[in-house]
């Protein structure tokens, strides 16, 4: 079993010291004057045509008003309120009847109890129908 584990330690350790052995500098030199655009162009070949083949897929930026901004802004009540409805969870009308307690025997008058049907509040997902059909 020795003569397996000490080749295997042996390739391990040589590959840890080659992985160490590259320097930054060699994968990515550090230039002063290097931007992104000159990275990219390097790593591309240089290939103009690709750049204005990208350029024309990037849609302009337009003005809009504030009313249609605040439409797409997110807030914690539109989010809430309009993305995720909860579900209809009925409320449950039980009558008990009277009666006696356990152990002691006190009389207990009838009443009426309410109580949700689902324990949890269910919430729709965005999309889906909440409305009775």
């Amino acid at each position: 079993m020795i003569n397996h584990v000490i080749p295997a330690f042996s390739l391990l350790l040589t590959l840890v010291a080659t992985g160490c052995s590259t320097s930054q500098e060699t994968l990515l030199p550090v230039d002063e004057n290097t931007t992104m655009l000159s990275l990219w162009g390097r790593q591309t070949g240089g290939n103009a045509l690709l750049h204005d083949q990208r350029s024309q897929l990037r849609r302009p930026l337009t003005e809009i008003s504030a009313q249609e901004q605040q439409n797409y802004t997110r807030t914690a009540a539109n989010e809430i309120q309009t993305r995720f409805k909860r579900l209809p969870n009925p409320d449950l009308v039980m009558y008990v009847y009277p009666h006696l307690t356990e152990g002691e025997g006190v009389p207990v008058p009838g009443y009426t109890t309410v109580f949700p049907l689902h324990t949890q509040v269910q919430y729709a997902l965005p999309g889906e129908r909440t409305e009775a059909l």
